[in-house]
């Protein structure tokens, strides 16, 4: 026998923290921006992320 399916569907507030959608999307977001920054700085000044640490 099946189960009688609910009609009508809860409206739930959206997380306020943890992983959801809307912390997903702006943390891909800085990441892509991040990423971008990164390439420009070492276009602009020639040296790479290790040479920015000391490690180079």
């Amino acid at each position: 026998m099946t189960q009688p399916q609910p009609s009508v569907t809860p409206k739930l507030d959206p997380p306020k923290f943890g992983f959801n959608d809307y912390a997903e999307r702006l943390n891909g977001r800085a990441a892509m921006a991040g990423f971008a920054l990164t390439l420009l700085i070492e276009y602009l000044t020639g040296q790479g992320v290790l040479s920015w640490l000391g490690l180079n």
